[in-house]
C-alpha cells in the first residue's frame, strides 16, 4: 500500500503544525489566538464567544474591524503594495496584473462610487457578474462601507436573480453588459433588465466587459467606467462591529423560497484566513495560489476573496472554462504563472481524467506543491490520478469538506501533518469538533457504520441565520438531533483508522432491501473501473427492493478503453460494483452517456437523473450548463440489464 505521509521537508516548512491540535483543546482560547494572529482589529474584542442565545452565535464580541482593510490596505501599509494580488486571465486573452496597491486604489474608487449612488452602511447590494476583477473589487467595496453583498451566480436565470433581489431587498445591482463564454460574447445585463422592475433596486451599475449592445434606462442604469473611474482613490475604511453582516449568499435550493445564508464579519474573516493559511499551506511571499471556483459560490467568497487576500497572497483569477480555448488551458495557466497551490473540484478532475493524461503531460507543472479538492467527495481513483498527473506523484492533496453554511473549511488533512487517505476528508481541522450519529442521535464509533455528520461546538465562520427567517434557521439546522448539534445534512462513516468519509447528502443515501447505501460510494466503485471516467448514481423506486440503484456512466477517451462493449460492458460494470461493495450495491441499470447534467459550477444534478430513472417528467433545467444533455439521456435510456 502506498504511504501518503508528508515528507520531513514539507513538514518543516508547513504553516499548519501538529501543535495546533493540542492548542485547540481550549476551544475559545484557540480561536481568540487565531483572531489576533490573522486579523487586524480597529478595536479589540472583549469576549471570544457568546453562545447564550444558541443557536445564534456572537464571536469576538465588542471587536471592530473592516474586512476590506484586512484584505487590501494593511498589505500596502506593510510595504507590500507592489506584490501581485491578482493575475487576471481573461477569457478573450486580455490578461493583466493587479498589485495590492492597484487593488487599494480600485476598491477605494468603487467604495466612493457606491456611496455617490446612495449606498450606505447596512444597504444590500446584489452582484451578478462573470469572473472579472471588478467582481472582486465590488465585493470588497461593499465590505468596506458595510453594505452586505449578495452575489448571484452569473449562470442563474433572471427569475432566480429577481427572487434574491427581492428577498434581500437589494438597493443596487452590479452587473456587466455581457460575459465571454467559450470565445463568444454572451448577454448578461438583459437578465438584470428582466429581474429588476418592481423590486427595491433603484440603480444598476454596469461594467463594460464585452461591448455588446444593451438596453439602457437613463434613470436607472449607470456605467461603471463613468462613476468608478472618475471617483477619488482615497477612502477611509470605517470600523464595523465584529457581528456586522458581511454578506448574504443564497443556497441553490431546487424548490421553495431561496435560503439566504447570513455571514458576519469578524468570525468569518478569522476562519477564512486561518484555514487558507494552514490547509492550503499558503506562504504569501512565494506562492501563487489558484482557486478555480466562481465567486457566485461560497468557495469563491472564502477562498478567492476573503481568505487569500486577508493573507496577502498572490492569486490567479480565471474568467474562462476548463475547455476553452482548449482542453489544456488550466495547465497552460499553471505553467505560465508558476501556480504552486491549485484548489479545484472533483468534477473538474474527473473531466480531466476523461480527456486523458496526455494533455497535462504537455505542460511543465513542476511548480505545483499543494493540491486541493472542494465541492463534493472525491473518489479515490480521481484522487490518485490528480496526485500522479497534476501533482507529480508527490504533492499532498487537501480534500476539504465544508458548506455555504459553515463559511470555511471544517474537515481536511493538514498537508504537513496528516498521512493522507485517498477519498477521505479525514478529520476536523484544529478548532472544529464533529461526530457521526446514528438515527437515534447516538455517536457511532465502529468503522463502516453509515450515520449523520454533526458539529458539536460553535465555530467562528458559522452562519448567523437565514436572512429574515430565524425559525427556518433553527428548524433546518438545529432540530434533527436537538439544539446542541448542528446537522450538516451529510451522511458519513469512519474507516478503521478513524478517518471520516463524507457520503454525500443524506437524501443521496439509498435504502435497498433494508441496506443503507451511499450514492458516492457506488459512484466511486464505478470510477475505479479502468473504462469509466465519471459516474452518477441515483436511487429509483423499486417495487421489490424499495429502492434500486440506477447508474449513469461516462467512458474514458484515452487508451484505457479495451475490452467489452455494449451489454457485455454493462454486465462487467455491474459485477465490478458487486465485487467492490457487495452484491446488494449492483446497479439495476447502467446507462452509458456522453455527458451528465451539470450546473455551470460543475455540480451534477442528480435530481434530474432521478426523474429519468423513475420515468417522470424532467424538472427545471434552467441552472444546467447545457440543458440538451437531458434530452440525450432520456432518448437513450438503457433497458434494465439482468443478472
Amino acid at each position: 500500500m502506498t504511504d501518503y505521509a508528508p515528507t520531513p521537508e514539507f513538514t518543516e516548512q508547513a504553516v499548519g503544525q501538529a501543535s495546533l491540535y493540542d492548542e485547540a483543546a481550549d476551544h475559545e482560547a484557540f480561536w481568540a489566538a487565531r483572531a489576533t494572529e490573522y486579523v487586524t482589529w480597529s478595536q479589540d474584542f472583549g469576549t471570544t464567544l457568546d453562545w447564550s442565545d444558541a443557536p445564534f452565535a456572537k464571536w469576538f464580541v465588542g471587536g471592530e474591524l473592516n474586512a476590506s482593510y484586512n484584505c487590501v490596505d494593511r498589505h500596502v501599509e506593510a510595504g507590500n503594495g507592489d506584490r501581485v494580488a491578482l493575475h487576471v486571465v481573461g477569457a478573450n486573452g486580455d490578461d493583466r496584473t493587479i498589485t495590492y496597491a492597484d487593488l487599494l486604489r480600485e476598491v477605494s474608487k468603487a467604495a466612493n462610487a457606491l456611496e455617490s449612488l446612495g449606498v450606505t452602511k447596512g444597504d444590500r447590494v446584489a452582484i451578478y457578474m462573470p469572473m472579472i476583477p471588478e467582481a472582486v473589487i465590488a465585493m470588497l467595496a461593499c465590505a468596506r462601507i458595510g453594505a452586505p453583498h449578495s452575489v448571484v451566480f452569473g449562470g442563474f436565470s433572471s427569475d432566480a436573480l429577481k427572487a434574491r433581489i427581492e428577498d434581500g431587498e437589494a438597493k443596487l445591482v452590479i452587473t456587466s453588459d455581457g460575459q465571454f463564454r467559450k470565445g463568444k460574447a454572451m448577454p448578461l445585463k438583459e437578465a438584470v433588465d428582466r429581474a429588476v422592475p418592481g423590486t427595491t433596486a433603484g440603480k444598476v451599475l454596469v461594467v463594460k466587459r464585452t461591448g455588446i449592445d444593451v438596453e439602457w434606462d437613463d434613470e436607472r442604469d449607470v456605467w461603471w467606467h463613468e462613476v468608478v473611474d472618475s471617483a477619488s482613490d482615497q477612502h477611509e475604511a470605517p470600523a464595523h462591529d465584529s457581528e456586522h453582516p458581511l454578506f448574504i449568499l443564497y443556497t441553490s435550493g431546487t424548490t421553495g423560497k431561496p435560503k439566504g445564508i447570513l455571514h458576519t464579519t469578524g468570525g468569518y474573516l478569522t476562519q477564512c484566513a486561518y484555514t487558507n493559511a494552514v490547509v492550503h499551506d499558503v506562504h504569501p511571499e512565494t506562492d501563487v495560489y489558484w482557486c478555480t471556483a466562481d465567486i457566485g459560490w461560497v468557495t469563491g467568497h472564502s477562498y478567492i476573496v476573503y481568505g487569500p487576500l486577508a493573507n496577502g497572497a498572490t492569486q490567479v483569477l480565471f474568467e474562462g472554462t476548463p475547455d476553452s480555448p482548449h482542453q489544456g488551458v488550466f495547465w497552460e495557466i499553471v505553467e505560465k504563472y508558476k501556480v504552486s497551490i491549485l484548489y479545484t473540484a472533483p468534477t473538474a478532475i474527473r473531466t480531466f481524467m476523461k480527456w486523458g493524461a496526455d494533455i497535462p503531460a504537455k505542460y511543465d507543472l513542476s511548480s505545483i506543491r499543494v493540491l486541493g479538492s472542494v465541492g463534493e467527495p472525491i473518489n479515490p481513483e480521481a484522487w490518485r490520478w490528480y496526485r500522479e498527473h497534476i501533482g507529480g506523484g508527490s504533492a499532498p492533496i487537501v480534500d476539504t469538506w465544508w458548506q455555504t453554511e459553515t463559511g470555511a473549511i471544517m474537515n481536511s488533512p493538514l498537508p504537513g501533518v496528516t498521512t493522507l487517505e485517498p477519498g477521505s476528508s479525514q478529520r476536523p481541522i484544529p478548532g472544529i469538533s464533529a461526530e457521526i450519529l446514528d438515527d437515534e442521535g447516538q455517536p457511532l464509533t465502529e468503522p463502516e457504520q453509515v450515520g449523520y455528520l454533526v458539529l458539536t461546538k460553535p465555530w467562528p465562520s458559522m452562519l448567523r441565520g437565514i436572512w429574515g427567517d430565524p425559525e427556518r434557521y433553527k428548524d433546518t439546522y438545529w432540530s434533527r438531533f436537538g439544539p446542541e448539534y448542528y446537522f450538516a445534512g451529510d451522511g458519513a462513516k469512519y474507516d478503521a483508522d478513524g478517518n471520516i468519509w463524507i457520503l454525500g447528502r443524506v437524501d443521496d443515501v439509498m435504502n435497498v432491501s433494508g441496506h443503507r447505501l451511499s450514492t458516492a460510494e457506488i459512484e466511486s466503485a464505478l470510477v475505479s473501473h479502468p473504462r469509466v471516467a465519471e459516474a452518477a448514481v441515483v436511487g429509483a423506486s423499486d417495487e421489490t427492493t424499495g429502492q434500486a440503484v440506477v447508474a449513469f456512466a461516462i467512458l474514458r477517451q484515452d487508451g484505457e478503453t479495451g475490452g467489452a462493449e455494449g451489454d457485455e460492458l454493462i454486465q462487467e460494470l455491474r459485477n465490478h460494483v458487486g465485487q467492490q461493495i457487495g452484491p446488494i450495491a449492483k446497479p439495476r441499470q447502467i446507462m452509458i452517456v456522453d455527458e451528465l447534467p451539470k450546473t455551470r459550477s460543475g455540480k451534477i444534478m442528480r435530481r434530474l437523473l432521478k426523474d429519468v430513472a423513475e420515468n417522470r417528467e424532467v424538472g427545471d433545467v434552467t441552472t444546467l450548463a447545457d440543458s440538451s444533455v437531458m434530452n440525450l439521456i432520456k432518448d437513450g435510456m438503457a433497458k434494465p440489464s439482468g443478472d
